[in-house]
């Protein structure tokens, strides 16, 4: 029998800048990335590429920490918590007194040629690195320094020789990403005094990577949706199947806004994280699974890829609930069966493995007990 080969395959999501605490609409977006990683790590080869190293040069990074020393240079950052330093960005935001290129060309040195990261922004991500293993998720290297492939001239080189860029820094303009040979329209990449965005960003980090994977799978906030078709445009001209993954935002009282507005708090990744410990205590012995199937099965499951559904604390208590029902069902399961198998179905003509049809596969009625192997491998 002929046993086709595996895949490589890159999963590349939006990454979430340490500078607010993750809300409902950050957990979704990375409780569904962690299960895709994990559920198509037995069916093929796959590289989870997270780095704050690559965006820290963001203005809506480096803005902030020169905000925070122009402000509150004498503040202990270890003391305060992921709420503490939201609040911070929420008044820095509010200020809409953004400094000059030249103000934070500093911070973007030091990153680059360092790998410093600002006390603050240390802090978050060791907060956060908590809830990952709270959670059972992956870290991809939340605190590591993971710097992209090209520097900043190297990429604006790169998109030049292929004739996708337009390049207006010599007579005092902009960078553009020029796509509109594809009917697409240019989208500004670097400020004219040498301020990257986002999008700059991930094409350094995405640009020598991509052509050594076979599929590459981008999972985004659907707010970027106009970005993300601009960056799919691009690296599918460098040749593997590059597939676009959006994920709905979780509205909070019927309200999707950005975190720079606030409005998260009893909704952080800590203040679910704490009200989950009574559900925990109901749970016993399966507290720290349950809470760690129970999470998945609400942010992928109950929510889906959509953003109709406001986030609701007591249909989150009951996945929590639910979850605890279905590990003790697990365990009278018949002998750990055929993973691969059983993750297969789930890929529907490409090489990663849907996370949403997959949770989904766990619930409803007259369903089987769940595989314990599949809940420790994906799951848990």
């Amino acid at each position: 029998m002929n046993v086709p080969p595996r895949k490589n395959v890159l999963l590349a999501p939006v990454t979430v800048t340490p500078t607010k605490p993750l809300t409902p609409s950050h957990l979704k977006g990375l409780l569904w990335t962690d299960v895709m990683f994990r559920a198509t790590a037995p069916l093929a080869a796959v590289t989870y590429r997270y780095s704050h190293t690559t965006y820290h040069v963001t203005e809506q990074t480096v803005g902030f920490w020169e905000y925070l020393d122009r402000t509150h240079g004498e503040t202990d950052y270890t003391q305060l918590s992921e709420e503490d330093i939201g609040e911070l960005y929420v008044r820095h935001r509010a200020e809409e007194r953004p400094q000059s290129a030249e103000v934070l060309r500093p911070y973007r040195e030091a990153v680059e040629h360092g790998g410093w990261v600002h006390p603050a922004s240390e802090r978050m991500l060791r907060l956060w690195a908590g809830h990952y293993e709270r959670l059972g998720m992956h870290d991809p290297g939340l605190r590591e320094h993971q710097p992209p492939g090209l520097g900043l001239e190297e990429m604006v080189e790169r998109l030049g020789t292929v004739g996708l860029v337009l390049d207006q820094r010599q007579c005092g303009g902009p960078v553009y990403l020029d796509l509109t040979r594809y009917g697409m329209p240019l989208r500004r990449i670097v400020t004219a005094d040498g301020r990257p965005n986002y999008l700059a960003c991930a094409l350094r980090e995405l640009l020598p990577l991509v052509p050594w994977y076979d599929e590459v799978v981008l999972l985004y906030d659907r707010e970027l949706d106009a970005d993300y078709r601009l960056l799919h445009r691009v690296l599918t001209s460098l040749g593997p199947p590059v597939r676009r993954v959006p994920i709905g935002r979780v509205p909070i009282e019927g309200k999707i806004t950005s975190a720079r507005h606030g409005g998260w708090r009893d909704h952080t990744a800590g203040a679910l994280l704490r009200a989950s410990d009574a559900t925990d205590a109901a749970a016993g012995a399966d507290g720290d699974d349950a809470l760690r199937l129970g999470m998945r099965l609400y942010f992928i499951a109950t929510l889906g890829p959509g953003q109709q559904q406001s986030f609701r604390h007591d249909l989150l208590r009951h996945c929590l609930t639910v979850a605890a029902r279905l590990l003790r069902r697990s365990r009278s399961a018949a002998a750990a069966g055929d993973l691969a198998g059983a993750l297969e179905p789930h890929r529907r003509g490409h090489a990663y493995v849907d996370p949403y049809r997959l949770a989904c596969s766990l619930l409803g009625k007259g369903r089987p007990a769940p595989d314990p192997s599949l809940l420790s491998a994906v799951f848990l």
